[in-house]
C-alpha cells in the first residue's frame, strides 16, 4: 500500500512539474486549460472505469460481429451505460443495407484416419452450416498456374480441400510483445510529409492476386465439402481468421468484391487452421497417407433486419456562437469471432466511452458544458470496409464516391464540424497523433500532449496511418485523426485472431488513452477556432 501511495504522489509532483515547465510556452502558443488537465487526470487515472466497461464488451457481449444478435446486445448495454453516465441524445443511427449476420453456435474438426486428433481451427465467419458430423477425404491443391486445374477437375466435390503449401515455423526469439521504443518515435517524428495517392501493388504482386482470384472461382465451380488454409501468420495455438470468401471478376478493386454477408451470395464453408496442425495434415498427404477428418458446423443467418446501426451520444453544445459545431471522437464496436475483440476494438470502443465518462464528471465539476457539441460514434461494419464510418459521413457531411474519389457535394454540416479522434490500433498506450500531413495541426496538438509527456505520449508524426475509421472523414477533407499507440502483441497475437481476449488488455494504458483522449475532445470543443484542415483531396492518382 504504501508503494503505491509513494508511486501516486511521485506521479502527481512529475505532472505539477511538467504543467509548471510547460505554462510558459503553452500561454504564448495554444492555450491549455491547466484546471480542466488536472480534473481530467484525476477522474481517467484515479476513478477510471475503463476496464468495468471492457469486461462487459468482451466477456459478457463479445464477440460483436457485425450483423449479429451479440453485437446487438453490446450495442443496447453501451447506450444504457452511457445515459447512466449521463450523457446525453444517445440513439441508434441505421445504415445499410448491409445483409445478414451470423452466428456461430457450434464448432468441432478432428482427423479420424489414419490416425485420430482434434483440429484445432475456427470457422470463418458466414461459412454455412455442414450438418454433420460428416467424414470425408482430404486432399491437396497444389495449383501455380492455371494450367494445373485440368488435374482437379472433376476430383474435389465432397472432399475436404487444403488450399495452400504447409508454412514454415521459426521459433519466436523475439520478444512477442513490444512499447515503441525511442529510435521507433524518432522515425515517426521525423516523417516526411506523406506522399499523395493510394497504395500500388507490383505486378508479381497482381499475378498472385489474379492467380488467387482464379483458384478461388474454380473451387466454387468444383463444390469442394470444405476449403481449409493456414493463414500467412500465427503459430503456438493463435489461430487469425476472418470472413469466408466468395469470388470475383478479374480486376474487380476490393471495395466491390461481393461479401459473404449479401443475402443470396452462395458460400462454400471454409476453416482456418493452426499452422502446426495444417502442417502435420500436409506432410502426412505428401507421404502418401490417406487422410480423413470429421467436421460438425453448426450456424445461424440472420436475414429479418438488413440494416445495421452506428451508436451516437453526445455532450451537447452551450456556447450561442459555436454550440453546433462538432468535436467526434470514436471507435469501430465491431468484431471477428474467434476471440471477443478486446484488443480489436473494445479497447477502443471502452476508451471512448470512457473519455465521455471523464468529460460529464469534469464539465459537471466545472458547473458548465461544453462549448462545442462533444459527438460519440461506436461504428459497425468496420471490419467489413469501414461501412458504418463511411455511411454515417454519407448521411450528414458529404455525398461519397468511389474509395480515392473526392466527395460529389458536401453537405451544410461539413462547415459546422471540427475534428474527429479515432482509435483502432489495439490495447497500447497513447504515445501521440499521426496528422494524416495537416501540417496547420503540429503546433495545436503538441501544445495539448505536453500535460502528459509524462505519461509517455509526446510524438507528433506527419505520416498517414490507414486501416480504420478516421479515413472516412480524411477522405471528405475533415480533420480525422488516429493516434499512435504502442504496439504490445496488437499484430503478432491478438489482432483478427483467437487470442483477442480481455486478458490481452493492460488497465494501466487504457487508463491512460482515455485520459488523453478526453483532454483532446475538452481542448477542441472549447478552443475559440475549428480545427485547421487541408485541401480537399483531389481524385487518387492525381496532384
Amino acid at each position: 500500500m504504501w508503494s503505491a501511495i509513494v508511486t501516486a504522489r511521485k506521479r502527481k509532483l512529475t505532472f505539477l512539474l511538467a504543467l509548471l515547465l510547460w505554462s510558459p510556452l503553452l500561454h504564448a502558443q495554444e492555450p491549455v486549460d491547466t484546471l480542466a488537465i488536472r480534473l481530467i487526470r484525476e477522474e481517467g487515472l484515479q476513478r477510471s472505469q475503463v476496464m468495468e466497461t471492457l469486461f462487459w464488451l468482451t466477456d459478457v457481449y463479445g464477440p460483436r460481429l457485425t450483423g449479429s444478435p451479440q453485437l446487438d446486445s453490446a450495442m443496447a448495454w453501451a447506450a444504457r451505460q452511457l445515459q447512466a453516465w449521463g450523457v446525453q441524445h444517445v440513439r441508434q443511427e441505421p445504415w445499410g443495407p448491409f445483409g445478414r449476420g451470423w452466428t456461430l453456435h457450434h464448432f468441432r474438426m478432428e482427423v479420424t484416419a489414419p490416425v485420430s486428433f482434434p483440429v484445432l481451427a475456427y470457422p470463418k465467419a458466414w461459412s454455412p452450416d455442414i450438418e454433420g458430423p460428416v467424414t470425408a477425404e482430404v486432399v491437396r491443391f497444389d495449383v501455380e498456374d492455371t494450367s494445373a486445374f485440368a488435374a482437379y477437375r472433376g476430383k474435389l466435390r465432397g472432399k475436404i480441400v487444403l488450399l495452400e503449401p504447409p508454412r514454415e515455423l521459426n521459433e519466436p526469439f523475439e520478444p512477442l510483445a513490444r512499447r515503441r521504443d525511442a529510435d521507433d518515435l524518432l522515425a515517426l517524428a521525423n516523417a516526411a510529409h506523406p506522399e499523395g495517392g493510394g497504395r500500388r501493388y507490383s505486378a508479381a504482386a497482381l499475378r498472385r492476386l489474379e492467380l488467387a482470384q482464379q483458384r478461388l472461382q474454380f473451387l466454387y465451380e468444383e463444390q469442394p465439402l470444405a476449403i481449409l488454409d493456414r493463414n500467412f501468420r500465427g503459430d503456438y495455438g493463435t489461430v487469425f481468421v476472418s470472413a469466408a470468401r466468395v469470388p470475383a471478376p478479374p480486376g474487380t478493386p476490393w471495395f466491390e468484391r461481393p461479401g459473404p454477408w449479401k443475402p443470396g451470395v452462395q458460400v462454400i464453408p471454409q476453416f482456418t487452421v493452426a499452422v502446426e496442425h495444417y502442417n502435420r495434415i500436409y506432410r502426412l498427404l505428401e507421404r502418401g497417407f490417406r487422410v480423413e477428418m470429421t467436421i460438425d458446423l453448426d450456424v445461424s443467418y440472420h436475414e429479418n433486419d438488413p440494416y445495421e446501426y452506428n451508436l451516437i451520444a453526445e455532450l451537447p453544445g452551450t456556447d450561442p456562437r459555436i454550440g453546433d459545431e462538432l468535436v467526434m471522437l470514436g471507435a469501430h464496436f465491431d468484431s471477428w469471432h474467434a476471440g471477443t475483440g478486446a484488443t480489436d476494438n473494445a479497447a477502443g470502443s471502452a476508451v471512448m466511452m470512457e473519455a465521455m465518462r471523464i468529460l460529464k464528471r469534469v464539465y459537471d465539476q466545472l458547473g458548465r458544458g461544453p462549448r462545442r457539441t462533444i459527438r460519440l460514434a461506436l461504428w459497425t461494419g468496420e471490419e467489413q470496409g469501414l461501412l458504418g464510418s463511411r455511411a454515417y459521413v454519407n448521411q450528414h457531411f458529404a455525398e461519397l464516391q468511389g474509395w480515392g474519389q473526392p466527395p460529389a457535394r458536401l453537405k451544410p454540416a461539413h462547415e459546422k464540424f471540427s475534428v474527429y479522434f479515432n482509435l483502432d490500433n489495439g490495447g497500447g498506450k497513447i504515445r501521440g497523433i499521426y496528422l494524416q500531413g495537416n501540417e496547420a495541426v503540429a503546433p495545436i496538438f503538441r501544445a495539448w500532449l505536453a500535460p502528459f509527456h509524462d505519461l509517455g505520449a509526446a510524438t507528433i508524426s506527419l505520416r498517414n496511418t490507414g486501416g480504420t475509421d478516421h479515413l472516412s472523414f480524411d477522405a471528405v477533407g475533415l480533420p480525422g485523426f488516429q493516434f499512435i499507440q504502442d504496439h504490445l502483441a496488437y499484430g503478432t497475437r491478438t489482432h483478427h485472431s483467437n487470442m483477442d481476449v480481455f486478458d490481452h488488455v493492460i488497465a494501466d494504458d487504457l487508463k491512460q488513452a482515455a485520459t488523453i483522449v478526453a483532454a483532446f475532445a475538452y481542448h477542441a470543443a472549447e478552443r475559440d477556432e475549428r480545427i485547421p484542415r487541408k485541401p480537399l483531396p483531389l481524385p487518387e492518382g492525381t496532384r
